[in-house]
C-alpha cells in the first residue's frame, strides 16, 4: 500500500494516467407543538407542501431545551431521530452533565435518553430504531456501546485491549460496522470491520497502516461497507458476501472522501475538489454535482442534501435536497445550519438538521442549538 513517502508522486503517476483513462465514467399525524409552515422556502419541487418542526424539546411538548442538541440522524421511515444534546429536561429522567444520547418517536412524540455514558461523535440508529449506538470514553480508550432502546439492555462492541470508533449499523441492528485502533507508538493503525452480534463472528473490511478517520459506512442489508484511506485520499467498497473490493472508486487521477454509502447500498457520496459525486455501484459511474459539499444520502439514493460552497445561509440556503433524477432541488434551510450523514429519510421527505437560528420555528427563545425537521408531504 501507498503510504505518506510515496504519496505525491502517486499522485502525478495519477495525473499522467487521467489523459488515458476515463475519471469514473461520469456521467453527466406530528405533534402541532412547536411547528410550523415556514414560507421562506419556495414550494417544493415535488409540489409538495413544506414544514418544520422542532423536535428537541421536553416531554410536553412545549418547554424548550435548556441545553444545546446536534448530530441528529433519522431512519429511513422517518419515524425515529437519535441525536444528542447537553439538556437536562429532555426526558423524564434526570441526565448526568454533559451530552446524552437521545431517541426521538415521531410517532408518539415522546423523547427517551437512551444512554448514561457522554457520546464523542454523533450517536448512529439502527433502521428499525430499535438500537442505538455510540462512542464513549472508557478509561483511557474509546469504546462503542450499543443499547437496546426498549429494553434498555447494553453492550459494548469487541475491541479486545484498543479504542473502537466510527459506528454504522444494519436496519436491524444485529451487525455493527467500527473502526478499531491500535495507537501504541510506531504501531499505529487500524482494522475496519464488522461484528455480528447474533453469532458474535467478525469479517475484517479492511486494514489501514495509520488510524485516520475512515469513516466506515455499511449498507442497511449489511451487504457492503464504503470507507475512505485517508492517508491515500481513496474511497473504497467492499462487497461483504463475495470479499471483494471496488476502488479507488474516483478514478486513478482524482483524490476522494467519503460522505456516505446508501442505505440500499446502490449510491456512494464522496467529495472531489470543490465538486461532490454520486456513485452508482451498479454502473461503475459517477454523476457530479458541481460546487456543492455533499452532506447525506437518503435510503434509497435518489435525493442528496448538500450545502452550497461559500454559503453560510446569509448569502442563500444552507441546506438544500436535490432530486438526483429530476434535478431539481428542495430548500430545506435558509438560515444558518448544518446536519450530517443519515440526515434524510427515504424518498427525501424528512430532513433533521441543526442551527442556532430563532426564526424557523416560532417561540424559540432559548438562545442553543436546536434539532428541526423539515417534512416535504
Amino acid at each position: 500500500m501507498r503510504g505518506t513517502t510515496n504519496r505525491s508522486t502517486s499522485r502525478r503517476l495519477r495525473a499522467a494516467l487521467s489523459a488515458a483513462v476515463a475519471v469514473c465514467a461520469v456521467t453527466a399525524v406530528l405533534p402541532a407543538a412547536a411547528s410550523a409552515a415556514d414560507a421562506a422556502p419556495a414550494p417544493a419541487a415535488r409540489g409538495l407542501t413544506t414544514s418544520v418542526e422542532r423536535i428537541s424539546i421536553a416531554p410536553d411538548g412545549t418547554t424548550q431545551a435548556d441545553g444545546n442538541s446536534g448530530g441528529a440522524s433519522i431512519t429511513p421511515n422517518g419515524r425515529h431521530v437519535v441525536f444528542s444534546s447537553s439538556a437536562r429536561n429532555l426526558s423524564s429522567d434526570t441526565p448526568p452533565a454533559g451530552d446524552n444520547p437521545y431517541l426521538r418517536d415521531q410517532q408518539t412524540g415522546q423523547t427517551k435518553r437512551v444512554a448514561s455514558l457522554a457520546p464523542l461523535q454523533p450517536p448512529a440508529v439502527s433502521g428499525n430504531g430499535e438500537y442505538v449506538a455510540y462512542a464513549t470514553q472508557w478509561m483511557r480508550n474509546v469504546r462503542i456501546r450499543m443499547e437496546q432502546v426498549n429494553t434498555g439492555r447494553t453492550a459494548s462492541a469487541n475491541c479486545s485491549a484498543y479504542s473502537c470508533n466510527q459506528p454504522s449499523l444494519s436496519s436491524d441492528g444485529r451487525y455493527l460496522s467500527l473502526a478499531i485502533l491500535y495507537t501504541q507508538p510506531g504501531l499505529e493503525r487500524q482494522r475496519i470491520e464488522v461484528q455480528d452480534s447474533k453469532t458474535g463472528t467478525t469479517q475484517t473490511v479492511a486494514s489501514l497502516p495509520h488510524t485516520l478517520a475512515s469513516r466506515p459506512s455499511m449498507s442497511g442489508d449489511a451487504r457492503y461497507v464504503a470507507y475512505q484511506d485517508a492517508d491515500r485520499q481513496d474511497v473504497y467498497l467492499r462487497d461483504l458476501p463475495g470479499n471483494t473490493l471496488v476502488g479507488p472508486i474516483e478514478g486513478p487521477s482524482a483524490t476522494a472522501s467519503l460522505v456516505q454509502l446508501s442505505d440500499d447500498g446502490s449510491k456512494i457520496v464522496y467529495l472531489s475538489g470543490t465538486d461532490t459525486y454520486v456513485y452508482d455501484v451498479a454502473s461503475a459511474t459517477a454523476q457530479p454535482v458541481p460546487n456543492v459539499r455533499g452532506v447525506a444520502i437518503d435510503p434509497t439514493g435518489r435525493y442528496l442534501l448538500y450545502a452550497p460552497n461559500g454559503t453560510n445561509g446569509t448569502t442563500g440556503p444552507s441546506l438544500t435536497l436535490r432530486d438526483l433524477q429530476t434535478g431539481t432541488d428542495e430548500v430545506v434551510a435558509t438560515q444558518p445550519a448544518s446536519a450530517g450523514t443519515g440526515a434524510v429519510s427515504a424518498g427525501g421527505h424528512d430532513v433533521v438538521f441543526q442551527s442556532t437560528a430563532d426564526d424557523i420555528v416560532p417561540g424559540d427563545t432559548n438562545g442553543k442549538s436546536d434539532v428541526f425537521v423539515r417534512h416535504f408531504s
